[in-house]
């Protein structure tokens, strides 16, 4: 199959995998096989089109204009090949934790659930191969409306509230701020939105104020990248099932949010524009100053999947400023952490579901002792957030080192030290997570009792486990990923040496 075919194949699949799973709504066993077996195909695919763009293809599809000058283009490169492969691949892992999750809570609506989570896959991809802005602001918007029904499953008074905050904060960035933005760039770039290497404004008359508040208006725009103060969304949406929950923080949403800044400061605004642009220094501010507070913040926390959301946007700030930061060890850094921070937080995020399932308990002072119980699902905890962290050899090290290495080369001498700030932090509020599993509750020998006889269903501890097996095997398939990278970022990634810790 030709690369151009791969693409359609790989936005109709979703689509093809929702029909299935309503039409086989009444067979749960049916319905369920259908997204499995519909998600290894479509990851299938995408190892096909990231095969294709590794041997130097650029799988190119144009489907035709909207309007005059904005039309449904896809081409896709080694960044968005990544963040593809990040979507389909992990969709199949919380997939089969769904099933145990949905089935072992007995959770309503389970068809509509999984239709949904079709639906924003498929705006992931389109996300991720979007060949221009036009294309990539459509599909950003399917992604918010397709899993705000997610978001509000549960139906009752706490979640219709965090569906609203989610949906009106989501729309309110992004055709406020976000398409203001796309639509000043049409004007500058001559009715030419196309995602340009060296970027598409690199080279045109564009004075410091208005590449300035056109910087501003992407980056506060972009919504599901969370930097502050457009962050209350995350936390409020944590009312949503966790199989939701991981695909906010892992697979799609927040993911598709940094991806989109990366995007945007490569192949619109270039090294060399964002360079020159004041307004960079200040977003890069901006970022560690939401490294720090949402790190603060989560230490503050007591309920497991709040503490986790405001770590969730601590830790994607390290995308925005390695984008901010503005050049190959910059870019890199940033690129490389929407990889590994996406298995680290799905695991963390599974873990706290298994947890959930089988005792009930949300909350991290109702988990003394169960480390005991659940051996699996904290030694996976741990994992993750000896990743989280930046401690090798998980894949988290390689993110941070090369965002280190990246400010340190352009003189931003300050965000190494904010960096190293931001990992003491992660250690506060997540280490003591697991240690408190291993100690007895106060005055009884026995651990809070399940309440699910036999704990946690079975799918529910494989899959952290599984996601925490990649945390590692990652850091040794970082030097092939940075090659993989290298002509998105400006360059080759000579910094990461496989199976030497930084």
């Amino acid at each position: 199959m030709s690369p151009d075919m791969l693409i359609l194949a790989a936005l109709c699949i979703p689509l093809l995998i929702a029909a299935g799973i309503a039409a086989a709504g009444r067979f749960p066993n049916v319905r369920e096989g259908v997204t499995l077996v519909g998600s290894v195909i479509l990851l299938g695919v995408v190892i096909a089109l990231a095969v294709a763009v590794s041997n130097g293809e650029t799988p190119y599809l144009d489907l035709g204009a909207a309007a005059p000058g904005l039309s449904f283009t896809f081409k896709l490169e080694p960044l968005g090949a990544l963040f593809a492969l990040v979507a389909s691949g992990l969709w199949i892992v919380n997939s089969f934790y769904s099933i145990g999750y949905m089935r072992g809570n007995r959770e309503r609506n389970q068809t509509r659930f999984y239709i949904c989570f079709a639906f924003a896959i498929f705006g992931a991809l389109g996300v991720a191969m979007s060949g221009n802005l036009f294309t990539l602001f459509v599909f950003y918007e399917v992604l918010t409306l397709s899993t705000y029904p997610l978001v509000a499953h549960k139906g009752d008074a706490a979640a219709k509230r965090g569906g609203r905050i989610y949906l009106l904060t989501l729309l309110g960035t992004s055709i406020g701020l976000f398409l203001t933005a796309v639509m000043w760039t049409w004007t500058l770039a001559g009715q030419n939105l196309d995602f340009v290497q060296g970027g598409l404004l690199a080279g045109l008359n564009i004075s410091p104020a208005v590449s300035t508040a056109l910087l501003l208006l992407f980056a506060f725009g972009i919504g599901k990248a969370a930097l502050m103060p457009v962050h209350f969304w995350l936390p409020n949406a944590m009312v949503a099932p966790t199989p939701v929950s991981a695909l906010l923080h892992a697979v799609a949403v927040v993911k598709a949010g940094v991806f989109t800044v990366m995007k945007v400061s490569i192949f619109i605004f270039g090294e060399d524009l964002l360079q020159a642009t004041p307004g960079r220094e200040f977003i890069l501010g901006v970022a560690c100053f939401t490294m720090i507070v949402g790190s603060l913040v989560a230490m503050t926390k007591d309920n497991l999947k709040a503490r986790l959301a405001y770590s969730t946007i601590a830790q994607l700030a390290y995308v925005t400023a390695g984008a901010m930061i503005a050049n190959q060890a910059g870019f890199l850094g940033g690129s490389i952490q929407i990889a590994a921070h996406a298995v680290g937080k799905m695991t963390l995020f599974m873990c706290a579901g298994a947890i959930y399932v089988a005792t009930g308990a949300t909350n991290i002072s109702q988990m003394r002792g169960l480390g005991r119980r659940m051996p699996m699902v904290f030694i996976a905890f741990f994992i993750a957030s000896l990743s989280i962290i930046g401690i090798p050899p998980m894949a988290g090290a390689w993110a941070k080192y090369e965002l280190m290495q990246g400010a340190i080369d352009g003189g931003d001498t300050y965000v190494p030290w904010i960096l190293i700030g931001s990992s003491l932090l992660n250690i506060a509020y997540l280490l003591p997570i697991p240690i408190l599993a291993l100690m007895p509750p106060p005055g009884s020998p026995e651990p809070k009792a399940f309440k699910r006889p036999g704990g946690a269903p079975a799918l529910t501890v494989a899959a952290p486990v599984f996601t925490a097996a990649l945390c590692i095997i990652l850091f040794f398939l970082m030097g092939p990923l940075a090659d993989f990278l290298a002509p998105s970022v400006g360059g080759s990634a000579a910094p990461i040496v496989t199976g030497v810790q930084p």
